[in-house]
């Protein structure tokens, strides 16, 4: 394969609204698997979708070496299109059967280029990534989609761009919905590409996989030579140096505080000492003017002189706190949620859920249930069926898609929708407790990130009245940077309520502490061991 690189040069972007994005930045990612980190609302999915066209710099330039793919973070699929069509090679295949009829004109040869295998190589992708349910023979490409889960559309969507064979792939949040084995194909898709891969992802199993990784923050492009475990190691190991720093510049200037305190006394004293010496006229008059016009002059050195170290040392604290990093955590100890022992939760029985199996399952306290199971299998129709029976404890259901605000309304009055007898005042100090302070919970909700979407669909399920002692939770790591995924963690790790969580992320599962996993299949639920 020829080069193949991504260059960025003086790229300056802002928002309609006003809101820059980035000023200057400069990039460059040749062959090889590069990461992109960085907060929910750094940039991220923005540059990669200036990469791929879909927005217009105000300045600046992007250069691609070959080919562009893309896989954007959401991926809508009409169910009534042909397999082909969304795969983008109808039109190929229409010139490909015409050839072989003997019908084509020389346009037909011009439209395959080359790709006589297309059929073929499209099937054996799909069995690759464990879509040959959908299409196991080349007949099969012209079926109509049918009803994809997440899981399967996102995988579809990949498919469609290895098929183009590009140069340059793009790739952001692929494990969003993706069962275990099918990140695991994913993830061999992405160990196999051989040109210039940029993936943004919060999914760390993929993300060890990366050979380079990039950090946008604050309009600004870091690389880190290694995957993100050699990138937290670095980022770690420069906040305990800030850390340190910032102790020394607070001890610093605590120092020169004293100092020029004492200084202060010290001239307080001499200044009465040379006015008592004055009053008394112990010495001729032009003398005395003398000696306190030299005293004045030393004051004013020695004063100036503390007064420009406690300021040199008040910069320095805050170039030392300016490299410290936001580590504000959400706090959701609202003993409103907690339920007991033995509490009675959740009672479905012998219930059949659309997709085929029944269902029996009943939660009891505050137990922490983690449903699993392979894309499609149900997992979001049995959280739909156990709110259709009704949790016999208040309860809030959080979707894959977080689409339960109202768009033109601000974070804090969709919060306050769900809690009436809140007082403003009440609902801004509980936004506080999920980082939203002060004019962030102004903000629309339509103009939030993904992070921050989550953190408020938190602050509206949580503070609803009643209390929820039910969460439902449907995938609620998808999009999340890495940060945000912390405080969710952290916020489900201290929540005292029950918890059903869908996913399949199981390092996260196990960091909020499940007591119960169970699998769903073709046959029904089952508890499994995942180790």
């Amino acid at each position: 394969m020829a080069q193949t690189y991504l260059s960025i040069s003086d790229l300056t972007f802002t928002w309609p609204d006003g809101d820059p994005v980035f000023d200057g930045l400069d990039a460059m990612f040749g062959a090889g698997r590069t990461g992109l980190v960085g907060l929910n609302g750094s940039g991220k999915s923005t540059l990669l979708r200036l990469t791929a066209g879909l927005l217009q710099p105000d300045r600046g330039s992007i250069t691609v070496a070959g080919s562009l793919g893309y896989l954007p973070q959401s991926i809508t699929v009409d169910t009534e299109r042909r397999v082909d069509e969304l795969l983008g090679i109808d039109e190929v295949r229409k010139a490909l059967h015409r050839i072989e009829s003997g019908t084509a004109d020389a346009a037909d040869f011009d439209v395959v280029n080359g790709r006589w295998d297309i059929e073929e190589r499209a099937v054996a992708l799909l069995a690759r990534l464990r879509l040959d349910h959908i299409v196991a023979s080349p007949e099969q490409l012209d079926r109509a989609v049918g009803t994809l889960s997440g899981g399967e559309t996102v995988l579809l969507g990949l498919t469609a761009q290895l098929l183009c064979e590009p140069t340059v792939l793009l790739l952001d949040e692929p494990t969003n919905n993706l069962d275990l084995d099918a990140r695991l194909r994913l993830y061999a898709a992405v160990e196999q590409f051989p040109g210039t891969l940029l993936v943004v992802s919060h999914d760390r199993d993929l993300l060890e996989r990366m050979d380079t990784t990039a950090e946008l923050r604050n309009g600004d492009l870091r690389m880190f030579g290694g995957n993100v475990v050699e990138y937290q190691r670095i980022i770690d190991a420069e906040q305990d140096t800030a850390r340190a720093a910032v102790r020394d510049a607070r001890s610093d200037v605590r120092k020169q505080g004293r100092e020029l305190v004492e200084a202060r006394i010290k001239l307080d004293r001499r200044k009465r000492y040379g006015k008592k010496m004055f009053e008394q006229k112990r010495e001729p008059k032009i003398v005395m003017g003398l000696r306190k016009m030299q005293a004045e002059e030393s004051a004013g050195k020695l004063r100036n002189n503390h007064i420009e170290k406690l300021d040199d040392a008040k910069s320095s604290l805050t170039e030392a706190e300016e490299q410290l990093r936001d580590d504000r955590e959400i706090r959701v100890d609202l003993p409103d949620t907690q339920l007991y022992s033995g509490q009675h939760v959740i009672s479905l029985k012998g219930v059949q859920l659309a997709c085929g199996p029944t269902i029996t399952l009943t939660v009891s306290g505050p137990e922490r249930i983690a449903l699993i199971g392979r894309n499609g299998v149900g997992k979001t129709t049995l959280l739909g069926a156990v709110a259709a029976a009704g949790p016999q404890v208040p309860w809030r259901f959080l979707p894959q898609r977080l689409d339960i605000f109202h768009d033109d309304l601000s974070v804090a009055e969709n919060v306050a929708r769900e809690a009436p007898h809140a007082t403003a005042e009440q609902v801004r100090a509980q936004l506080a407790r999920f980082l939203f302070r002060g004019s962030d919970s102004d903000v629309a909700a339509s103009g939030l990130s993904g992070g921050e979407q989550l953190r408020a669909a938190l602050a509206m399920i949580l503070l609803a009245e009643p209390a929820p002692k039910l969460l439902m939770l449907d995938e609620p790591t998808n999009n999340l940077d890495l940060p945000s995924l912390a405080h969710l963690t952290q916020a489900l790790a201290s929540y005292r309520g029950a918890l059903l969580v869908a996913g399949h992320d199981l390092p996260f599962l196990r960091q909020i502490g499940i007591t119960r996993w169970l699998e769903l299949t073709d046959d029904g639920v089952a508890e499994v061991d995942p180790r």
